[in-house]
């Protein structure tokens, strides 16, 4: 009931209250002022989480204080969402505190946005500002009100908005929060604060743990500062604009900001260092990533120098084995199958032979006789059949023609007829090359269609193949043979 009976005189009020900040005009006191201003919410604030954390109270305690002063908040900070860049300009020291103007200073650095500023209030709860206080290594300026008490209007109007009182705080980078006392947070404060008069006002700042002295606090790194109450202002006298500023110039600044200094540079000191762990980390990691690639690399070479290795010794014991099975094939047809090619010497064509040694051989031949009965006969000297193992013998295809297996032979071999022979013949003079060619009559050979003189040379299959390499390389045409 007394709700209705109040609902006009509050929306009269709000309309005053509009008309009056937007021409910066201080209000007069109503007498219904509790009505209009700042009703708490606390005690029925169930059901209504949205306008009662303490974020909204905040906020809504210093837009009630803005409507009352005429004056404006230096800027509207709010918790956890303000950036390191708003902060102040700097703290100032001992020596220069005293000497800031009344108004000066903060109208250069604020314009005119407002007549009289207010301090910059933080919004959250208690806890939160002395969080901040902590955190950042700020001093606390803890302001209750209760509109229940006469002076408290008094206070706003003169102390909040004293350009002195609000620069030092501005300049010094004090965490400002306040509440009225029939709020909950306000409440909560008041009794931690233990106050009984207001307007009340309280300092709070990290200090060295107690049994310390300044000497010890300056020179250890081992004591844990803990948050501290450094001063009480209660009621109207204590709570003066000159009474509060002298304080803070004379007497907290001096005392406090020292060990708060050393305390700021410990912590960025700290942070130095461990920025400085993280990039040294940060640079051995990096360090180890590439040696670990250098090793993996490394490691990766070896195996692929390992396996071509590997296959290349694969391979020539491969061709060796090829080589070998071709030999023992080449020496079981000259033991089995060369005496079959050689045939009952003849009166036709005489042939007279001169070996590389310089032995000489006379040997007959019929016109009918081909290149492969000479090629044979040849070789049947450089080679004989008794100095062949019994164990090269392999099996040969008796239904297969003779010269048709020579041919097949060197197939296999990879080789051409004078590497499978081993040799060459030349005609003495004039000379020419008896090649070897299956079904080639001798009486067909130019310069043996009546016998004649040969000169059997030599191939080395190896030195024919290195020189046929070089060849290639250095573009040389020679056959790559060495002749008498």
């Amino acid at each position: 009931m007394l709700s209705i009976l109040a609902f006009p005189f509050h929306v009269i009020a709000s309309l005053i209250r509009y008309i009056f900040g937007r021409l910066h005009i201080s209000l007069p006191t109503f007498p219904f002022s509790s009505l209009n201003f700042y009703r708490p919410i606390w005690p029925n604030s169930v059901g209504h989480a949205s306008s009662s954390d303490p974020y909204s109270v905040a906020d809504r305690w210093v837009r009630a204080l803005e409507d009352e002063t005429g004056a404006l908040c230096v800027s509207h900070a709010r918790v956890g969402r303000a950036s390191d860049s708003d902060a102040v300009e700097g703290v100032a020291s001992s020596s220069n505190v005293g000497s800031l103007s009344n108004s000066t200073g903060l109208r250069t650095r604020y314009g005119t946005i407002s007549a009289k500023v207010l301090p910059d209030f933080t919004l959250g709860s208690y806890e939160d500002a002395l969080q901040t206080c902590q955190r950042e290594v700020r001093i606390g300026c803890i302001i209750l009100v209760s509109d229940e008490h006469d002076d408290v209007l008094e206070f706003k109007r003169n102390t909040l908005t004293d350009p002195t009182f609000v620069d030092l705080l501005h300049t010094n980078n004090f965490v400002v929060w306040g509440g009225d006392v029939r709020d909950k947070e306000g409440w909560a404060a008041s009794q931690k604060l233990q106050a009984t008069t207001y307007p009340f006002v309280a300092f709070v700042s990290l200090q060295p743990p107690r049994g310390f002295t300044s000497r010890q606090s300056s020179t250890s790194s081992n004591s844990t500062p803990s948050l501290t109450i450094l001063s009480r202002h209660q009621g109207a006298s204590a709570t003066l604009p000159h009474v509060l500023s002298t304080h803070i110039s004379t007497q907290l600044l001096p005392r406090i900001t020292p060990f708060l200094e050393r305390i700021r540079n410990a912590n960025r000191e700290r942070d130095l260092e461990r920025r400085l762990r993280a990039e040294q980390d940060a640079a051995f990691a990096e360090s180890a990533r590439r040696d670990r690639e250098k090793i993996e690399m490394r490691v990766r070479e070896e195996k692929a120098a390992e396996e071509a290795k590997r296959l290349e010794e694969e391979k020539a014991m491969q061709e060796e084995e090829r080589k070998r099975q071709r030999a023992q094939v080449k020496r079981s047809w000259r033991k089995l199958r060369r005496g079959e090619l050689i045939p009952a010497e003849a009166k036709e064509l005489r042939m007279g032979i001169r070996l590389g040694d310089g032995e000489r051989l006379m040997r007959g031949f019929a016109k009918a006789d081909s290149v492969t009965a000479l090629h044979a006969f040849v070789d049947a000297h450089l080679v004989p059949a008794e100095e062949i193992s019994e164990k090269d013998e392999v099996i040969f295809d008796q239904g297969e023609d003779d010269e048709y297996e020579i041919v097949r032979m060197i197939e296999d071999a990879g080789q051409s007829a004078d590497e499978w022979w081993g040799f060459k013949l030349f005609t003495a003079y004039p000379r020419r090359e008896v090649a070897w060619t299956p079904g080639t009559k001798l009486a067909e050979i130019p310069g043996l269609e009546q016998g004649g003189q040969l000169v059997v040379e030599m191939v080395d299959v190896d030195r024919r193949r290195s020189s046929e390499s070089q060849r290639v390389g250095d573009g040389d045409d020679s056959d790559g043979y060495e002749t008498e």
